[in-house]
């Protein structure tokens, strides 16, 4: 492409000749001559007899300069780019610029570049709220979050009422999908944390009954200690990171997708649809996961007894089993219900409150697991002095 200063019958114009834009070669161009062109605009003026011409243009800056384009071949987006950095520049030097004499699609294009929309960023907005207004503003966005989860825990427990009477709208479809990823899906994981477990409460338990000569209890203790809340607390621990995110993110991207509008648009009670299968399936599942993170548990304590505290198996296990009881074990599942019903409201509370954007999502599931550990430990510190008080 080649740039053409003329002045006649004092009209100045620059003629941009585009024959070399014709058919692919504009690729080329592009690439070779787009860094030094379009960075340096002014280099065109000081090429043979432009350079007269435009020295004699900034001594006299009165007059307008018309654009123009000459040639019959297709434009490129490339020639706008170089009218527009030419115009820039231009402008700078104090030359008046016109563009009536363009075609109108590039015409229309750079006068909208040019345009002020009066759009600024907006300024930074200085906090001098004081200590009681801070107070009052945290006050309220409190009120209004505990009731928006009263509401939802009240919804909730309507749509699962629902659910057991069959009257519920939701797809079996995807209750069993839910089901099976809560179930035997998450026994891998589970088993490992709680062998682990297991085996760690047996060696911390060792340190100190091996110095009364009394090791052997080591196997009452992961026995009562897996069984009455460890095995429950561990579950509850992964579920909370695997399943309760899991739902989170699922339905934060279905609320960022719209797809939860759409539902309610549909007339659709997002409660029995969304929610209801999913707390349904985690306590359905949790119980049995806490009995076999319980036997693991103590199968993990064996190692340590049978092993590093020469116990011989039978009576290792003779004494877990003498220790096991009913009533433990019945607390530990009360305990991993419980835990069951929190991770299922968390996690589908904070999807659903998640915002349009990608960032939410990942917010609303840390949201989800940090809520969920958070109201299991209040939980379990409230139920363990209740059944202190009943004597259990």
């Amino acid at each position: 492409m080649t740039i053409t200063l003329k002045e006649i019958n004092n009209e100045r114009e620059i003629i941009f000749e585009i024959k070399d834009f014709e058919g692919n070669e504009s690729e080329s161009v592009l690439e070779n001559e787009s860094q030094n062109v379009i960075d340096e605009p002014l280099d065109w003026f000081y090429e043979g007899k432009n350079r007269i011409v435009f020295e004699k243009w900034l001594r006299e800056k009165s007059q307008e300069i018309f654009i123009k384009l000459d040639g019959n071949a297709k434009y490129s987006s490339l020639i706008v780019a170089k009218i527009y950095a030419l115009c820039q520049t231009l402008i700078k030097k104090g030359l008046k610029v016109n563009l009536e004499r363009l075609p109108l699609e590039i015409k229309d294009i750079l006068e909208l570049s040019f345009k002020k929309t009066g759009n600024t960023p907006p300024l930074e907005v200085e906090d001098n709220r004081d200590f009681l207004e801070n107070i009052g503003s945290f006050s309220v966005s409190a009120y209004k979050t505990l009731k928006n989860c009263l509401r939802f825990i009240k919804e909730t427990n309507e749509a699962v009422i629902n659910f057991f009477a069959g009257t519920a709208t939701f797809r079996k479809k995807d209750f069993w999908f839910i089901l099976e990823d809560c179930s035997y899906k998450a026994v891998p994981i589970i088993a490992l944390v709680s062998f682990l477990v297991g085996l760690i409460i047996a060696f911390v338990g060792a340190v100190q009954l091996k110095t009364f000569g009394a090791g052997i209890y080591v196997a009452s203790m992961v026995s009562i200690g897996m069984t009455r809340i460890m095995g429950a607390i561990m579950v509850g621990i992964v579920m909370a990171g695997r399943t309760g995110s899991s739902f989170a993110a699922t339905l934060g991207t279905m609320q960022a997708n719209e797809e939860v509008d759409a539902l309610k648009t549909l007339g659709i009670k997002v409660s029995e649809y969304l929610v209801a299968p999913r707390v349904v399936a985690i306590v359905l599942v949790i119980g049995f996961l806490t009995l076999l993170a319980d036997f693991l548990g103590i199968l993990g304590g064996s190692v340590v007894g049978i092993l590093f505290l020469d116990i011989s198996s039978s009576n290792y296990f003779n004494y877990a089993i003498k220790a096991l009881s009913l009533n433990n074990i019945l607390i530990g599942l009360v305990h991993s219900i419980v835990y069951g019903i929190i991770i299922g409201i968390a996690g589908c509370y904070e999807g659903l409150e998640t915002g349009r954007d990608a960032d939410s999502v990942g917010r609303a599931t840390t949201l989800a697991v940090v809520n969920a550990l958070i109201w299991m430990i209040v939980l379990t510190g409230i139920i363990t002095v209740i059944l202190e008080v009943l004597g259990l």
